[in-house]
């Protein structure tokens, strides 16, 4: 730990690979290793390869990061693949969000379905983040990303894991405040509209039916405490859920 301090400090290019392959030790040595290669010339391609093989708290390190350096060269990887379904995603989704100028990107959604998939999951964690980070309330741009993303993953094949992103962001415009869905009353009435007609899509229906009769846990808790809030066709045939599904799943 302590060699590793003084190369964070006086670390040279020529020690990066050590640095590297200690900072795959992520939980234990993550804020060390990413503030060494932070503040090394070239940093942001170290610390790209090791987010890509970091997880839970050292890919928290290591994402904010590379939101610090705002590198160009980085967005990309922001974009698409910073946001791996770990709950510790809510401490850094709205910087990721921020630094990779997601606004921007929105006329791509049409046609970069990671880039889409991806956006979906972070506004996912943007409803999930209070008490860690930003949440849709405090990012400056959560009505114009919402409203990209709705008119755009209805034109994708429904998944299971989108039919979670969309329910959830449906029943989080249907019951937080205006202010904490980060748009105006006008634009909240019109993506929940969008979002309530594709999860009664025939087609969004089928997707869930099947992951339900495969007992879906997360589903099976959805449909429970979304009710009475947010009724939804697919859920109509159930029977209350007696269990919530494990922790970050």
């Amino acid at each position: 730990m302590t060699g590793l301090a003084l190369l964070a400090e006086v670390g040279t290019t020529a020690d990066i690979p050590l640095i590297r392959t200690i900072g795959l030790l992520s939980d234990t040595f993550g804020p060390l290793a990413a503030r060494a290669l932070e503040r090394l010339d070239g940093g942001t391609a170290h610390l790209l390869w090791l987010a890509d093989r970091t997880a839970g708290w050292g890919r928290v390190y290591v994402v904010e990061a590379l939101c610090r350096l705002d590198d160009p060269a980085a967005r990309p990887w922001l974009l698409r693949k910073a946001i791996d379904g770990d709950f510790l995603n809510g401490y850094f989704a709205g910087r990721v969000a921020v630094a990779a100028r997601l606004h921007e990107a929105v006329p791509e959604f049409g046609r970069d379905r990671e880039l889409l998939r991806h956006t979906g999951h972070l506004l996912y964690m943007l409803t999930h983040s209070s008490g860690m980070g930003m949440t849709l309330r405090h990012y400056p741009h959560s009505a114009a990303v919402l409203a990209a993303h709705a008119r755009h993953v209805g034109d994708v094949p429904p998944t299971v894991e989108s039919f979670r992103v969309v329910a959830t962001l449906a029943l989080h415009l249907a019951t937080a405040s205006t202010e904490d869905c980060g748009c105006t009353e006008e634009l909240r009435t019109a993506v929940l509209a969008a979002y309530l007609a594709l999860l009664d899509r025939e087609d969004w229906c089928e997707t869930a039916r099947a992951a339900l009769a495969a007992d879906d846990r997360w589903l099976l808790w959805f449909a429970d405490h979304s009710r009475p809030r947010l009724r939804l066709r697919v859920f109509e045939d159930l029977t209350p859920a007696d269990e919530s599904p494990e922790e970050g799943n």
